[in-house]
């Protein structure tokens, strides 16, 4: 029998959004930074290598991983040429009018050859508490390769606190923030 597709909420890895955070499932913590752009073509070849560095040490420097994402979307500008229509129409200066009419042509045609993209840049900043000491849990699997016994667990080894996790998420946000500065881009946390 053929199974029922799953709901839009069973998909999603999210549970809710808390303190700035978006809570998972899980229990891991996301914060995500809407992030300025930069120019890259209208730079001189001094500032892109510079960019470029200054990029790399930011993603060199980070001690965790972060996601980044890219959202293009075309503008519609056709209520903007309709605009200046409209503009030409009601102008009286027949110099002016025809003005309007060849910058309105200008805009139509450099449209309709490179459409005009809006580009928003984000950066997930994540945090799993169970992954956090995945360090230390790498050595133990090292260690009981080599034979060492692993201790056993009398229950104080607990999932760290709701607080302690979004100080830590805090933390890893900030050094996220002052990395991108460094490279010239502002980054603040969604709400």
């Amino acid at each position: 029998m053929p199974q029922a597709p799953l709901s839009t909420q069973e998909l999603i890895e999210a549970d809710r959004v808390e303190r700035d955070a978006v809570i998972l499932k899980g229990g891991g913590l996301r914060r995500v930074l809407l992030v300025s752009g930069l120019n890259f073509e209208l730079r001189s070849e001094d500032e892109q290598n510079v960019a470029l560095s200054g990029y790399q040490n930011f993603l060199n420097g980070l001690d965790f991983p972060v996601q980044i994402m890219i959202h293009s979307r075309k503008i519609n500008i056709d209520s903007y040429i309709e605009g200046l229509g409209a503009a030409q129409a009601g102008e009286e200066n027949a110099l002016l009018a025809g003005l309007i009419g060849e910058y309105r042509a200008f805009i139509a045609s450099l449209v309709a050859q490179n459409p005009i993209m809006e580009k928003k840049f984000f950066v997930v900043v994540p945090y799993d508490p169970y992954f956090a000491d995945a360090g230390i849990a790498l050595m133990r699997t090292i260690g009981s390769l080599f034979g060492r016994k692993k201790p056993v667990n009398d229950g104080t080894e607990q999932a760290e606190s709701s607080d302690a996790a979004f100080v830590k998420l805090d933390e890893r946000t900030e050094q996220a923030i002052a990395g991108l500065a460094q490279i010239g881009l502002r980054a603040v946390p969604l709400v």
